[in-house]
């Protein structure tokens, strides 16, 4: 089995009404990196994914899980 991290980051930004680009430099990273997470083309850091569930006020684990893949 594979694990990989699975994200609600695309999910939460669009509910919020918030766009790549703000969310980017409120986490202060690039687009391109929030682009990527979104995509699961890349894990956070834990620093980042922190800022993250601080920006959505929600707990880590809610919009971070481990994914088993075959």
């Amino acid at each position: 089995m594979t694990e990989r991290i699975k994200n609600e980051v695309s999910k939460l930004r669009m509910e919020s009404g918030v766009t790549q680009e703000d969310l980017a430099e409120k986490v202060k990273v690039s687009r391109q990196t929030i682009i990527a997470l979104e995509k699961g083309n890349y894990t956070p850091s834990i620093l980042l994914a922190l800022k993250i569930a601080g920006f959505f006020s929600m707990p880590v684990e809610k919009i971070f899980k481990i994914a088993y893949e075959k």
